[in-house]
């Protein structure tokens, strides 16, 4: 399913909700950062709890904005999420 608004920043914004949402039922104290790299690039999102980071989680551009339509990506993503 295609959104809408597939413009960088719209993706961004989308994944740091979509993670945001996730992180924060393993612990509502969790913060998701998320760093952008080159246009067209991809994004690495690390979840802080106080002074701890976590490992980094990468996501191709494309596939944020191919697969955040999708049930099955979306629950994968979801999984990579809560397994830190």
């Amino acid at each position: 399913m295609a959104f809408s608004g597939e413009n960088r920043d719209d993706v961004a914004r989308w994944l740091r909700n979509f993670l945001t949402s996730h992180a924060k039922r393993a612990d509502p104290r969790v913060e998701v950062v998320l760093e952008a790299g080159e246009a067209g690039g991809s994004y690495v999102a690390r979840l802080r709890l106080g002074r701890a980071l976590s490992d980094p989680l990468e996501f191709g551009h494309e596939e944020v904005a191919a697969g955040r339509g999708s049930l099955a990506w979306c629950r994968a993503a979801a999984d990579r999420v809560r397994a830190l």
